[in-house]
């Protein structure tokens, strides 16, 4: 494993509260600013997941609600926020200084939708429960501090949050989000290189392993904790899932194709790669390769032994 050390944006993988002022939960009249970015984890077989943001709500855990209205913002391709790419939803909002108790993203479900790679620009809903009411809600302490700067990130996971509704009159698609806060100061990324001809080559020569999935690259796996036994994500199964699937991309010469998995907090992962398609809902035996244990580092970008690994 090699660590390398990068100084990267306080942008996120999908949201980020960068606040400035006190530090004290409770300090009358005091103030601070927030700025809110957003950023995805990204989805399988989805070629875009179109959702229109109109407000944003903060908690102050002391007062009441303040909302900020996302009328520039629009409609925001998620699946153009992965590998680190944010964008800005509020920047630089005065809001009082103090702790915070909950975040709600609003949105306009009319103007929501989804595409898939297999149906070109065929367009289908996606029905986001309570989504224009009450909004997405990630619950959570988290501080606006005074004279400091302090950059909080959402991390909107697609791949989790998309579902098949099955025979629901709803919509096509459901929005059930999975969002997680993370503080900027404590995260780092991990990267890394996949050879996918050279594994694809070695599964057409061995009758034992399952042949990659068609038109698929693969995608690495992210748990947290050490020398964790891989396995598929099943949006349906409690606990035991990983914690993101990141696709490995092309290189722009070569069989090579990078992978990055970013804003993830200091501590120990297992990462794993698969060229098999795993359809989220349903316990699949897709087979691993490359694993792994990393080391993440607040402000580091720790970067992974190349897939698949030399004996």
């Amino acid at each position: 494993m090699k660590n390398s050390t990068k100084v990267f944006a306080v942008s996120a993988l999908a949201g980020a509260l960068a606040a400035c002022g006190g530090s004290d939960g409770g300090s009358s009249g005091q103030t601070g600013t927030v700025s809110v970015e957003l950023t995805d984890a990204p989805a399988m077989d989805l070629s875009s997941v179109h959702i229109a943001f109109n407000t944003i709500r903060l908690k102050p855990a002391d007062g009441d609600w303040l909302e900020f209205s996302l009328g520039e913002t629009g409609t925001l391709d998620l699946l153009t926020l992965q590998g680190g790419v944010t964008e800005p939803l509020i920047t630089n909002e005065e809001v009082p200084a103090g702790e915070y108790e909950e975040i709600r993203l609003i949105v306009d479900t009319e103007n929501s939708w989804v595409t898939k790679e297999s149906e070109g620009d065929a367009q289908f809903t996606l029905a986001v429960p309570s989504g224009e009411q009450s909004g997405l809600k990630l619950k959570g302490g988290f501080v606006v501090a005074a004279d400091t700067s302090t950059s909080f990130t959402i991390d909107f996971d697609v791949r989790k949050s998309i579902v098949d509704p099955k025979g629901n009159a709803l919509a096509d698609f459901m929005l059930k989000p999975v969002l997680r806060l993370v503080n900027n100061l404590e995260v780092g990324t991990l990267e890394g290189e996949v050879d996918y001809a050279q594994i694809q080559s070695v599964r057409m020569e061995d009758a034992d392993l399952a042949a990659c999935s068609a038109d698929y690259e693969g995608s690495v796996y992210v748990y947290e904790g050490a020398d964790v036994d891989p396995i598929d994500l099943n949006v349906e199964r409690d606990g035991a899932n990983p914690l993101m699937v990141v696709p490995v991309k092309a290189q722009d010469e070569g069989t090579l194709y990078d992978w990055t998995a970013a804003f993830l907090t200091e501590g120990l992962y297992t990462v794993s790669y698969s060229c098999q398609v795993d359809d989220n809902q349903v316990d699949d035996t897709i087979e691993f390769e490359g694993t792994q244990t990393l080391e993440v580092v607040a402000g580091e970008t720790t970067v992974a032994d190349p897939i698949p690994l030399q004996p």
